[in-house]
């Protein structure tokens, strides 16, 4: 039982420093203490929270670019749900934030790649979406699993892996009595009625845009004012928010304004914008007669691409030492084995299996009908393709997001360079198809090996039995895959329509077409690199600049009023600083949560074409204007900064 544990509060010293030569981590469990762990309950409480932040997730994603980790969510809600049923185990918890993160990932890694059939004019559905999310989440699961001696057992101290510390520590510290879970409720509801306010009772734009044209300057500026985009720029903190306005601005008030300076006065298009002559004064494909939002699509659009494109790229190539060493010592890992283990904590799924599971998911990743088409499975050369670079990114992926966290991890460089190699295998046509395969599965398994070893990494510091995490890992793949289809489908439109900015698909699509079709404005991209290196040498986070410049500047502007009230909570002295952040952190991630079930409702409703207009009366006349939006949104800032600072009676 959980009192058989004495809960101190806090994580030991020796979670922190590596294990002395032949010494061991005594985790807060020990091998001896017989508690609930991979119970029913704790599953099916798992694979709510992992659906419900893997929508989140992916409507932030396919939004705005960016994802949160939901482990510590979703082990606050786990705490909450055992506390009010009055039993549980601190296991048992950490089973819920196991199988609830393994969500949260694994739509990361979809909405990066397959909204990209979308974007080609297909219309896949559960088919083949589900066996995609599923098979690239297990390859990350299964590759991890005789990984985790090495990466997270011997180099205990010297990988840190950060959320997975943090997650252990929430854990604990819950488990003493402490309780956040109604932070996180109240974000919750503060997200959910501001949208509902916005998105059915329409009171206010979302994206309220003003054009501004002077002495030959012209451009628009504007903000999408939402709970989820606050809540970000809290979480990734005002130094990455601001960098990412930056290269927003650099976009909207540099790099607009000399396209309409010097393309306005030109009576044909300009290039990548193309058309059949004679062009009419008020034709659409002139430069002049573009809004602000038609030149970002039009042309920088490719400028960020490739400055993304670089960023990702040569993230991943600062990473080479790392990547040759993990990657060398995983092999020496595998090939010298272990012994058979009899410790609790040492329970591991047998390579065997993995093995077998292993290859049966490389020959169906060649031979289903994954296309949506129906076709054939892309082959045996790709099936192996699939295998091979996986394994090589789980390792990378797991290494550094034990380095330096998941906010880090270059998942976006990993799948860039894996779908500019395949599509160098593969030709023009059908092989589109093949790439992306490829670029997904290896994208999700990636995704999915960097969440995996921050479980295991809570597991490991508090005690939980690894075959018990490993299976729950499976579990909230399968339930998240197919939850995952049906959300994708519910955004179709909004991809499709561009409401959803979906960048990194967009990206992944214009590698993919570019490279196969040879039709590539490499002029806009190179240009977008080039501004990139230039980023990249002054120090600053390169892909934080990139995604602001690919994204419209709009995205940024909320984001950074998040940033501002994290910089005010970091300003506080040191004794409260680290309370009110972790306040914050719960109060953003409930805003994240709400809003974007709120944005999911929406979408379900809009899908079954049902209203989605609220009757509000004399309040409906409201709306509409910007100044109403930016009202909103400051009083839901008030409410947050005033939220975060109430701090609790100890």
């Amino acid at each position: 039982m959980a009192s058989d544990v004495e809960l101190k509060g806090t994580l030991p010293p020796a979670a922190y420093e590596p294990t002395p030569e032949g010494g061991r981590y005594e985790p807060i469990v020990g091998d001896d203490v017989v508690m609930p762990e991979l119970t029913a309950r704790a599953l099916i409480i798992g694979v709510i929270v992992g659906v419900v932040f893997g929508a989140a997730n992916a409507y932030l994603g396919l939004k705005v670019g960016l994802t949160v980790s939901a482990s510590i969510p979703a082990a606050v809600i786990g705490v909450a749900v055992f506390k009010a049923l009055r039993s549980g185990s601190i296991l048992e918890v950490n089973l819920v934030q196991t199988v609830g993160s393994a969500g949260e990932s694994l739509a990361a890694g979809v909405i990066f790649t397959l909204p990209v059939l979308y974007l080609w004019g297909l219309t896949p559905g559960f088919w083949p979406i589900f066996p995609l999310a599923m098979l690239g989440g297990l390859l990350g699961v299964f590759f991890m699993i005789p990984l985790r001696r090495f990466l997270i057992v011997q180099e205990h101290g010297r990988l840190s892996y950060p959320e997975g510390t943090a997650c252990a520590e929430v854990l604990v510290a819950s488990q003493a009595g402490g309780s956040s879970a109604r932070l996180l409720f109240i974000g919750m509801v503060y997200g959910a009625v501001y949208s509902v306010l916005e998105k059915f009772g329409h009171m206010w734009p979302e994206e309220p845009d003003v054009p501004f044209e002077r002495a030959g300057f012209r451009t628009s500026l504007g903000a999408t004012v939402s709970p989820e985009l606050l809540g970000v720029g809290f979480i990734i903190g005002p130094k990455v928010a601001a960098v990412m306005l930056a290269g927003g601005a650099v976009g909207w008030i540099f790099l607009i304004p000399l396209i309409y300076a010097f393309g306005g006065a030109a009576d044909v298009p300009i290039a990548p914008v193309a058309g059949t002559p004679p062009f009419a004064p008020d034709s659409e494909l002139l430069i002049r007669n573009m809004d602000s939002f038609t030149v970002w699509s039009k042309y920088l659009r490719y400028i960020g691409a490739g400055a993304v494109a670089f960023g990702g790229l040569f993230t991943l190539l600062k990473s080479t030492p790392v990547i040759v060493r993990s990657f060398s010592l995983a092999l020496t890992a595998m090939a010298e084995g272990t012994a058979e283990q009899v410790k609790r904590t040492e329970h591991e799924l047998p390579l065997s299996f993995v093995g077998g599971a292993l290859a049966l998911i490389g020959l169906l990743a060649a031979f289903l009908p994954l296309r949506a088409d129906g076709q054939g499975g892309v082959g045996l050369v790709a099936g192996m393709a699939v295998v091979v670079f996986s394994f090589f990114f789980v390792t990378v992926s797991s290494r550094i997001v034990g380095l330096i966290g998941s906010s880090s991890n270059p998942i976006s460089g990993m799948t860039i360079a894996t779908v500019l190699v395949c599509a160098l295998l593969f030709g023009a046509g059908g092989g589109k198809v093949a790439v992306l395969t490829i670029g997904a599965l290896v994208c999700i398994a990636a995704a999915i090996a960097g969440d995996t070893s921050q479980d295991l990494k809570t597991g490991f510091l508090v005690g939980a039995t690894p075959r018990s995490q490993q299976m729950a890992e499976i579990v909230g793949v399968i339930a998240a895959a197919a939850a995952m289809s049906t959300v994708l489908a519910l955004f179709q439109e909004q991809i499709v329509s561009g409401e959803f900015k979906a960048p990194q698909a967009n990206l992944i699509q214009l590698v993919i077409d570019g490279v196969l079709d040879g039709n590539l404005p490499w002029v806009l991209v190179i240009a977008g690199a080039g501004m990139a290196f230039a980023v990249e040498i002054m120090g600053l986070p390169t892909l934080a600049f990139a995604v602001g410049l690919y994204l419209p500047v709009h995205l940024a502007v909320p984001i950074m009023a998040g940033g501002l009230i994290r910089l005010a909570v970091d300003a506080n002295a040191k004794e409260v600083v680290e309370e009110l952040r972790e306040r914050g952190v719960l109060l953003a991630s409930g805003m994240i949560a709400g809003a974007a079930l709120v944005g999911v409702a929406n979408a379900t409703l809009t899908f079954f074409d049902l209203p989605t207009t609220l009757p509000l009366g004399p309040l409906a006349g409201f709306g509409g204007e910007a100044w109403a939006g930016a009202l909103a949104f400051s009083v839901l800032g008030g409410l947050f900064a005033a939220t975060t600072w109430r701090r609790e009676a100890h």
